[in-house]
């Protein structure tokens, strides 16, 4: 293995909950209540599908491009105070880096909220090989198209990568792509990460023998 390919939400940091909740005051200012539950098939397929998979349900109909600014908006107020690292997540980061090994954020989330998050973390963009957000891809999650696009701009062949995923969608995605995939059960549990090759209880417990 030459690589390893971070997704971001629910794998370096713990920002499904507070994009949840601004997703629901989003559709709470629309004069919908809706419940965390609703968006838990969405989880890692961009906000896109997140919204408006939510939307659809609902029967309500949705300008996608505005809800997600106002999402975004909401979102962005809670970063400075709200978001953290996950335990053990920026060390492994610079475990792999130390090791030789390229590493790439790959995440179905767009470049704002992307950018914020690895900011606030501590793990700003200049720390990585390559990021790969939504805008650049045409397919999200399950669709393998973001995971092979870092592969690219790492310079490595996909059988070279392995992926940290927390959300089925994501290890879906990673297994399409032929690379190993290492799943963190910090969003959903274990007995739903069953694609992966291997399943850790959190980041924190990811070794670099985990990955190679």
């Amino acid at each position: 293995m030459r690589a390893v390919i971070f997704d971001m939400d629910g794998v370096l940091t713990d920002s499904e909950p507070l994009i949840c909740a601004a997703a629901m005051e989003m559709f709470r200012e629309r004069g919908v209540v809706v419940r965390p539950e609703d968006f838990h098939p969405f989880v890692g397929t961009g906000e896109n599908r997140y919204l408006g998979g939510v939307a659809e349900k609902y029967g309500m109909p949705l300008d996608i491009v505005e809800a997600k600014a106002r999402t975004y908006e909401l979102y962005l107020a809670m970063v400075p105070a709200r978001l953290e690292p996950f335990p053990g997540a920026v060390e492994l980061v610079w475990k792999c880096q130390a090791a030789g090994m390229a590493c790439a954020v790959a995440s179905s989330a767009d470049r704002i909220k992307i950018v914020a998050n690895l900011n606030k973390i501590g793990l700003p963009p200049a720390t990585w090989q390559a990021i790969v957000t939504a805008e650049d891809v045409e397919h999200r999650k399950p669709d393998p198209a973001i995971f092979l696009m870092a592969a690219q701009r790492l310079g490595v062949q996909p059988s070279q990568c392995t992926v940290v995923e927390d959300a089925v969608n994501g290890i879906a995605a990673a297994k399409a792509a032929w690379m190993r995939c290492v799943a963190v059960a910090s969003t959903f549990p274990a007995s739903h990460l069953v694609q992966a090759d291997l399943i850790r209880p959190s980041i924190s417990a990811v070794t670099l023998e985990d990955l190679r």
